[in-house]
């Protein structure tokens, strides 16, 4: 049987719209606080860390600390848990692209 531990893991972490958020944030800044990710959020600086933990262990952001700053950072690699999943769906949706092509040839020729 397949261990789903890492994959369960990270579609939590991304199944909740405010870490999607805060990892886009983190995305876009290449490296950011807690303190900068908190401002201008609505969102609590104890939430964010609560969301930058469960980012944090699906391994999809990594921190660095510096003086009284924690910095962090995304982890593209993070993602391959998931990657790695849907690929296996590639041939599902070459058939459909594929039928699609078919009937959008029938409808204009």
């Amino acid at each position: 049987m397949l261990s789903t531990a890492p994959l369960d893991t990270l579609i939590q972490a991304l199944a909740v719209p405010t870490r999607r958020v805060i990892l886009e944030r983190i995305i876009t800044s290449g490296e950011i606080t807690v303190v900068d990710l908190t401002r201008g959020s609505g969102v609590t600086q104890g939430a964010v860390s609560q969301h930058l933990k469960s980012l944090k262990q699906a391994g999809l952001v990594t921190e660095r600390p510096e003086g009284r700053n924690v910095y962090y950072r995304a982890r593209p690699e993070g993602l391959a848990p998931l990657a790695d999943w849907m690929s296996h769906y590639d041939a599902f949706w070459r058939d459909r692209f594929s039928d699609l092509r078919s009937v959008l040839k029938e409808i204009d020729p």
